[in-house]
């Protein structure tokens, strides 16, 4: 996930430091994989104003131009076409280094002196067009900065983002996280105003129209007949927008997070994508047959031809998106070129959805297809946090496209489904961090990231909000607070602990002791494989099946032999101080001549203590 250091102090509404922002990230969020800075190249450049154009004396298609850039008047001479008197340009000075390391250098052009250059979007790495001279809207006075009048230097932070934790797919979502370390807010930042002309300042006090499988918006039928692949859908109908270009602004938050500008009405839904992690999409009305939404099961063999120009065969285990006749979108992956806008477009219906992860996650797989949408919804979005992203794209759109919303949008919710609460002990989540947090700090925590919480029978009720889909379980309330105090703040030496509540066996706290005075007595635990040659009498010896030699074809009758063999092999190494122990299991035949894995009720076996002492009374100890 690529996130723009800008966006985020839109969002938080005050500076931020990119390197300290990753840090901060990792320790506690997500790892944060690199910081990229973007336009940071373009600090020689500077706003400049044009005072007269000129046509040059020996090239037809080059102009001479008089810029005013702060320190006097210098002439300039330019190709573009679109350069004229007394608006403003970026301007490269001699001795400026371009992007991509070009340092310019007074030059003698068709026999005119040129001093330095007015530059285009590609010259800056601002974009593709080379055609004209990039035009500044800005009150900037000549001489300043270009990275002062136009914010276009940034900076990207690229976030390896856990599967469980699709809220981090958004900059809200991150910006969310920086706020509870802040101490700040977030809001989203406002929308320029557009060719709205305010008309939108009322939608988010409308009321979206709620129906369970099928309703009707501004005259498009839309019928849910697949709620268990999408339990929740939103249309909205907008008539009357103007697609074109995007403004730029929009066209630059898109591009600051590696996103092409394709145009107002599209560039619209995917903002909302990367600002709320929900997935939008936009029909052109007047493409869909009926006209009609239908949400179904696609039908086995069913064929559509993606945006990418591929026909693909879907099953019925994939839900389509369809209108009165045919499917025009792969649910929750890739729409079609059947009801895509263009600029031929004043009407378009505006799509929210929830669609069943698992099966998004199986559609992508068997089709091979994956976009930003797919990604997402694959992941889980905020079942409960659509209407608020439908508004948001709906204002949007008419502040950057223009159009009327006639009818509020609908709301198809079969089964609607309400916040999850989860009870938190306070005392379990200090057992189990092993330090102990105070009440107040465990609610400042979760309070921070979103959650509600409310104190309840001595616990703490907590509400999860419904972008966290990860948080089933107490222990996933004890991870969050662990995580937001920091993990570098819990001590890193091992502290005493039980690996479990059910205390210890009476023999095995007798094992415990005998273990303890013995090796205090300077004898040493042996542990010897419980196999061996029968007893000299052969009495009650169980034997083994399928031993792996004769020297261990029983199980020990006894712990002795084992520890004299043992002696043994010491004294054959000269070491003659031996003095060793065991606690261990012996093995008696319940029956003559019993054999493991044949009949009878099994060996009879139980715990023994043996110890071997050879040697001084006094050996000599390492420290003498």
């Amino acid at each position: 996930m690529i996130v723009s250091r800008r966006w985020l102090e839109a969002l938080l509404g005050r500076p931020l430091d990119a390197r300290e922002v990753a840090e901060w990230l990792t320790g506690h969020v997500a790892a944060v994989d690199a910081v990229q800075p973007l336009h940071q190249d373009l600090g020689d450049i500077l706003v400049a104003r044009v005072l007269d154009v000129k046509r040059h004396p020996n090239a037809d298609r080059l102009s001479v131009c008089l810029v005013d850039a702060g320190a006097g008047a210098v002439q300039v001479v330019c190709g573009a076409p679109n350069v004229q008197a007394g608006k403003s340009y970026p301007y490269a000075p001699v001795g400026a280094v371009l992007p991509g390391g070009i340092a310019l250098e007074k030059k003698t052009i068709r026999g005119v002196e040129s001093n330095g250059m007015l530059c285009s979007a590609k010259e800056l790495g601002l974009g593709s067009d080379h055609a004209g001279i990039l035009e500044l809207d800005t009150p900037a006075i000549p001489g300043t900065r270009f990275l002062e009048a136009v914010p276009v230097e940034d900076h990207q932070l690229v976030i390896d983002v856990p599967a469980n934790r699709p809220d981090l797919l958004c900059h809200k979502g991150v910006a969310r996280e920086l706020a509870a370390s802040l101490g700040a807010s977030v809001k989203l930042p406002p929308i320029p105003p557009g060719q709205t002309d305010g008309r939108t300042g009322s939608l988010s006090a409308r009321p979206l129209v709620r129906q369970t499988t099928r309703g009707v918006v501004d005259g498009v039928d839309i019928r849910l007949e697949d709620p268990e692949g999408c339990p929740r859908y939103l249309a909205a109908v907008i008539r009357g927008v103007q697609v074109g270009p995007s403004p730029g602004w929009l066209a630059q938050r898109l591009t600051s997070v590696g996103q092409r500008p394709i145009s107002n009405v599209v560039d619209a839904t995917n903002y909302v994508l990367f600002e709320l992690n929900q997935p939008l999409h936009a029909f052109d009305l007047a493409k869909l047959r009926g006209p009609a939404v239908v949400i179904r099961r696609a039908k086995p063999g069913e064929k559509i031809v993606t945006l990418d120009g591929v026909e693909r065969a879907m099953t019925a285990e994939m839900t389509a998106i369809c209108d009165a006749e045919r499917p025009t979108i792969v649910a929750g992956v890739m729409g079609s070129a059947e009801s895509e806008v263009t600029a031929s477009t004043t009407d378009v219906v505006l799509e929210c959805a929830y669609f069943q992860p698992p099966r998004i996650r199986r559609t992508r797989r068997a089709l091979g297809l994956s976009s930003e949408s797919s990604y997402r919804f694959e992941r889980g979005i905020d079942l409960l946090g659509m209407p608020d992203a439908m508004r948001r794209g709906v204002e949007l759109i008419m502040a950057v496209a223009g159009g009327e919303l006639r009818a509020p949008p609908l709301d198809l919710w079969p089964e609607p489904v309400q916040e999850k609460t989860i009870f938190l002990r306070p005392e379990r989540l200090s057992q189990l961090l092993g330090v102990p947090i105070e009440r107040a700090e465990i609610e400042r925590h979760l309070s921070g990231v979103g959650f509600f919480v409310a104190p309840k029978d001595g616990r703490l009720a907590v509400q999860v909000p419904g972008w966290r889909p990860d948080v089933i379980r107490e222990v996933d309330l004890v991870e969050e607070v662990a995580r937001l105090k920091g993990y570098d703040a819990f001590p890193d030496e091992l502290r005493p602990y039980r690996p479990s509540a059910v205390p210890d066996a009476p023999v095995e706290r007798a094992k415990a002791r005998v273990r303890e005075q013995l090796v205090r007595g300077g004898f040493l635990e042996a542990r010897t494989l419980p196999l061996g040659p029968p007893p000299p009498d052969g009495a009650d010896a169980v034997a083994l099946r399928n031993p792996m030699s004769a020297e261990e074809a029983h199980l020990r009758r006894r712990l002795l032999p084992g520890l004299v063999r043992r002696v043994e092999y010491n004294w054959s190494a000269r070491n003659r101080d031996i003095r060793l122990f065991e606690v261990g299991t012996v093995f008696r035949a319940a029956g003559p001549e019993l054999l493991i894995g044949k009949g009878g009720g099994g060996p009879e076996e139980w715990t023994s203590v043996a110890a071997v002492l050879t040697g001084a009374r006094h050996p000599p100890h390492w420290s003498e």
